[in-house]
């Protein structure tokens, strides 16, 4: 069975994700929700529009380059969630997330799924982005400019693993396409 790991932290869009839980296993994908669990056993997070909450207890800081290649894709989903990872305790320090994210782009057999605001999460390194062409919201072009990626103005983008949706509104779409380049 092909695996998605979906990246979760507090503010995510509630549809997008009651969307992708239930989706993907319909398809015959194994959904697993990652976060950073600061050395809790699971952290709670709450959506940013209906409320709703989901506990987590996977840490996609326990994944190193042999787990992560058990996953088909990982997606960065829309609202605060690349945001809220991207916190690290040193102000010069590279977040875990990010650094997971740099390491998975190296692996050009996982699919990576940015969404809407999720681009953010390459602003601190622009060189696993730099000359990709994605898509993403108009408020963060310039973000995605800023690393040396090229905006496409689409509502959705393919460039080889790197798979890109223009908002959060996207996501039924988005994850159709997720399905269709995994299976």
């Amino acid at each position: 069975m092909k695996k998605i790991g979906i990246f979760l932290e507090d503010r995510f869009i509630d549809e997008e994700i009651i969307y992708y839980r239930s989706r993907f296993p319909e398809a015959g994908i194994q959904v697993d929700f990652l976060t950073r669990l600061w050395g809790e056993p699971r952290l709670t997070f709450k959506g940013l529009d209906l409320g709703m909450e989901i506990s987590v207890d996977k840490s996609f800081e326990e994944l190193d380059d042999r787990l992560m290649g058990e996953y088909a894709a990982f997606i960065m989903p829309a609202g605060y969630v690349a945001d809220r990872l991207r916190y690290s305790e040193k102000a010069d320090d590279i977040a875990p997330a990010v650094d997971f994210m740099r390491r998975a782009m190296l692996d050009k057999d996982i699919v990576k799924g940015i969404i809407c605001h999720s681009a953010w999460i390459f602003d601190p390194i622009p060189d696993s982005i730099k000359g990709r062409r994605i898509t993403c919201c108009n408020n963060i072009i310039g973000s995605v400019k800023n690393t040396g990626a090229i905006f496409v103005d689409e509502d959705f983008h393919q460039d080889g693993d790197l798979f890109s949706a223009r908002t959060g509104g996207h996501f039924a779409g988005f994850a159709e396409r997720i399905i269709k380049l995994i299976l």
